[in-house]
């Protein structure tokens, strides 16, 4: 595992200078107090996602020619297309290697992490580079009338190397995954896109379209999300003939403190059962598990044996869920 984020330092009290906002308003709602973003023209999606890959490569005992397929989850690529996948495999000098991108938002990092384990199970491939990166702050609403979604994200990168084991007591005990397309516009960012191009965009120059930022249905998403994180949590002990009190801990994705500590209440987890890092980093989608589960991994809160659950929720609906015996 590795976890990358910019050294630049947003905290509550810099936001309120932008916008209509407070500490004790973000706190209240989010249990935010700051986040990482990118300052412009120094960083890129890409480039956060490779410097989080050379440290889980370095850290695998790997070199960068020993992988064999990148995959590459973000909603914040650097271009319209092509993907950064294969951005990754130019910045590491690897061989020419498959590269996947995956655009599953919030569940991404687990949507690509299920997607590894299928190709490592089959012996297509023997060590799978899986990467969440996401630059949000290029394209955030900085003003008082964007202040529900813009106090929430963050920048990061984080990324994982998945390799084939006999050890059959160890690694992905299984995966699930789930969508609800019906809900999809309750979470999106509509434009542009092909049914709506810049120059539309552009030629309209209406200040009131905020289509081209993200929208969020903050109630919404997070009844939702109280819902469906225990349903594919226990999903994934039910299938592996589990219980909440054999998790030794459970990495959700950083959304809302708040969701999180419904999740805790909920499943009946004690505080070490569970690990939350959204209050330094803020949201930052495809890149807040792999991020949680670099940084407990690093401070002692995984060791081998553990059983490690990984869930998330998000735009699309989707909601997956991995366990892991460390």
């Amino acid at each position: 595992m590795g976890f990358y984020v910019p050294e630049n330092v947003v905290t509550n009290d810099d936001l309120s200078k932008l916008m209509d906002t407070s500490d004790e308003w973000i706190r209240e709602r989010t249990g935010i107090e700051q986040r990482r973003w990118v300052i412009p023209g120094e960083d890129s999606t890409s480039g956060m996602g490779v410097k989080a890959a050379r440290i889980a490569i370095e850290k695998a005992g790997l070199k960068p020619n020993d992988i064999d397929f990148i995959i590459f989850a973000t909603l914040s690529p650097d271009y319209y297309f092509p993907g950064p996948g294969v951005q990754v495999q130019e910045a590491l000098g690897i061989d020419t290697i498959g590269a996947l991108d995956v655009r599953n938002q919030c569940s991404g990092f687990v949507y690509a992490l299920s997607v590894a384990d299928q190709y490592i199970k089959t012996g297509m491939y023997n060590n799978i580079l899986v990467i969440g990166s996401e630059l949000h702050s290029g394209g955030l609403d900085k003003t008082t009338r964007g202040r529900g979604v813009t106090v929430i994200f963050g920048d990061g990168a984080g990324a994982a190397v998945v390799t084939a084991s006999d050890d059959p007591n160890r690694g992905i005990l299984s995966t699930h995954l789930h969508s609800e397309g019906k809900n999809a516009k309750e979470l999106a960012l509509i434009g542009p896109a092909t049914s709506r191009w810049v120059d539309q965009i552009m030629a309209e120059h209406d200040e009131k379209d905020l289509s081209y930022y993200p929208y969020m249905n903050g109630n919404f998403v997070f009844k939702n999300a109280v819902t469906r994180f225990p349903e594919v949590i226990m999903e994934a002990l039910n299938q592996n003939r589990l219980k909440p009190e054999d998790i030794s801990l459970l990495v959700p994705h950083q959304a809302n403190l708040r969701i999180s500590q419904f999740i805790q209440k909920t499943m009946k987890l004690r505080d070490d059962q569970v690990y939350n890092n959204i209050m330094k980093y803020g949201n930052t989608t495809a890149a807040s598990v792999p991020i949680a589960l670099t940084e407990a991994l690093e401070n002692g809160r995984v060791k081998e044996g553990d059983i490690v659950c990984l869930a998330a929720f998000g735009s699309g609906f989707t909601w997956a869920s991995a366990l892991i015996r460390w």
